[in-house]
């Protein structure tokens, strides 16, 4: 039990509720325990994996979330066909991760509500002094990706998950 009396979601768990509801329909599996988080599509009868940091649930979450927003072609390729840097980006390269990370971390926010873990939006650059404008640009574009999450509902595996993880919770 956490401060508030609700029970935790650890990683380990968010991983079985995962495989719970993913496993027979999408045959992929969330892992723990990398260094830096990778999708890998399933190849030679294994399944996909999407990898995520140490056991650091948020990290899962975070990825997971990803995972719902990439269509099935992306979910062909490794890391869903994008780049993924360090956080030793320039303005320009925050900019193009600030343009693909709003809607993700949009969902993210609804899964770590419904696991009673909080969320904050993540810059993913501890090494650069972000301008205060690019920063609100980036909190504006996640608010408005919640607020058409609110209006028009999650996407299917995205809702699946919300409420698997709401369920295990109560």
């Amino acid at each position: 039990m956490n401060v508030a009396g609700v029970k935790d979601l650890n990683a380990p768990r968010i991983e079985r509720i995962f495989l719970n509801v993913f496993a027979a329909d999408f045959n992929t599996r969330l892992v723990g325990g990398a260094e830096e988080p990778l999708y890998r599509p399933a190849a030679n009868g294994t399944p996909a994996e999407i990898h995520y940091r140490h056991d650091y649930r948020r990290s899962a979450l975070h990825e997971v979330a990803h995972w719902c927003v990439a269509g099935p072609r992306r979910r062909l390729l490794t890391d869903y066909g994008y780049w993924y840097s360090t956080d030793e980006r320039g303005l320009t390269k925050q900019a193009a991760f600030f343009c693909v990370e709003a809607r993700p971390q949009a969902l993210e926010s609804f899964f770590c509500e419904a696991a009673g873990i909080a969320f904050s939006p993540s810059i993913d650059n501890l090494s650069l002094q972000i301008p205060l404008d690019m920063l609100e640009q980036f909190q504006n574009k996640l608010c408005w990706e919640q607020e058409q999450f609110h209006k028009h509902g999650l996407p299917e595996r995205a809702a699946r998950f919300t409420q698997a993880l709401s369920t295990a919770l109560n």
